[in-house]
């Protein structure tokens, strides 16, 4: 996905910070080493989080080998976090400190171009923020993710999380998770072969599209509970 840069809202001088601590990449062929980093203190529409769980993606591996070559060392991968939310701001409606909140891969946006007013800040015009190797708008310099103890999000980024659920199952549904699953809104009400439902594609197939497979591939998905 192509970065879009942004300006620093407040130079790195005047940003007020917190202290935090991080595994990072500093190259493309050394593995990850203890990194002392700072996140900004929570202005009015951030939550502070006390980070517990951090999923692992492909996209970490991507990223810290520098495979899509646009990786800025060092770089603190991570974007399936689950934690404790320590702090809000002012303005912060839907999250309260000692709620479980969860970040995926974004953390900002512009918030006010037709595609953010959509709800699609993942093609925001103006600033798309991602989780980590990102243009940092608020502390200058790149974001860093969720293999850290702590971080900073923008409220509209930051989803609750009921306290039924296991939280190291949770991690993955920010990224594998909301990937499978954000395609099927988009077929609801949409009948499939024979007036049934659209059923998982095989994976690699037409891009891994939902659609209609057969065989032992399908049937292995709704083994696992899938459900179209």
């Amino acid at each position: 996905m192509a970065q879009t840069t942004v300006e620093p809202l407040t130079s790195s001088s005047e940003a007020k910070t917190t202290k935090a601590k991080g595994y990072a990449a500093h190259s493309a062929t050394t593995p990850l080493e203890p990194l002392s980093l700072k996140r900004r203190e929570p202005g009015p529409d951030d939550v502070q989080i006390e980070i517990l769980y951090c999923g692992v993606c492909h996209s970490d591996l991507h990223t810290v080998r520098n495979e899509w070559t646009n990786t800025t060392y060092p770089v603190v991968p991570g974007h399936e976090i689950v934690g404790r939310v320590t702090k809000v701001g002012t303005k912060v409606k839907k999250l309260k400190e000692g709620d479980l909140a969860a970040v995926g891969c974004m953390v900002d946006s512009c918030g006010h171009c037709e595609e953010c007013k959509a709800g699609l800040e993942n093609y925001c015009q103006q600033g798309l923020v991602l989780t980590y190797n990102s243009p940092d708008p608020h502390l200058g310099g790149m974001t860093y993710g969720g293999y850290s103890t702590s971080i900073v999000v923008n409220e509209r980024f930051v989803l609750h999380v009921p306290k039924s659920l296991e939280l190291a199952g949770v991690a993955p549904l920010l990224c594998a998770g909301i990937t499978t699953y954000s395609p099927l809104p988009a077929l609801e009400g949409r009948q499939g072969p024979e007036g049934g439902g659209r059923r998982p594609r095989r994976p690699g197939t037409h891009g891994g599209e939902i659609g209609e497979c057969d065989g032992r591939a399908c049937d292995a998905v709704y083994d696992f509970g899938a459900q179209a």
